[in-house]
């Protein structure tokens, strides 16, 4: 059985599917990031300098140069949690859409067994594609306001 609580919830879970998209798309792109500054230090040998003083009496300067290691370690590590991360979040997507699917389908059974044509519409263009009450009254158009296409929702979903 359909309910508010359940059409409430549908539109939570399409939301949640796309902030799920968004947090792996942010992810690729900050992994593609350190992957290329990763390559930047492999190619290019990149390399830092310092100028240390030792030998006898501390009092003779030294420069020293060598390869980044602890930036290349660190930014290793980070891929590698960020790849973890990236694929734990994928398969959060996958459980995600399916459970949408599986919303989509309950729902759009139900709407189909509705007998009225406007109400069918209604729920249609508020929960499957997600407009808001202003949207959907401009949408069923006539003299429908907001509160009017809500308020009929509404008595349709306590009559049942």
């Amino acid at each position: 059985m359909v309910t508010k609580k359940v059409l409430k919830q549908y539109i939570s879970l399409k939301n949640e599917v796309k902030e799920t998209k968004e947090k792996i798309k942010s992810l690729e792109i900050q992994i593609c990031q350190i992957s290329k500054r990763l390559r930047e230090i492999e190619v290019k040998k990149e390399s830092v300098r310092d100028k240390v003083k030792g030998g006898m009496g501390g009092i003779q300067g030294f420069q020293i140069e060598g390869l980044p290691i602890r930036e290349y370690q660190t930014k290793k590590s980070e891929l590698m949690m960020k790849n973890i991360l990236l694929n734990q979040r994928k398969s959060t997507l996958e459980i995600l859409e399916y459970e949408l699917l599986e919303k989509t389908n309950e729902i759009e059974r139900f709407i189909m067994g509705i007998q009225d044509s406007q109400m069918r519409r209604i729920i249609s263009l508020r929960f499957i594609e997600n407009l808001s009450w202003n949207m959907v009254a401009d949408r069923i158009g006539g003299n429908n306001t907001e509160d009017s296409i809500r308020k009929a929702f509404e008595r349709f979903m306590k009559k049942i």
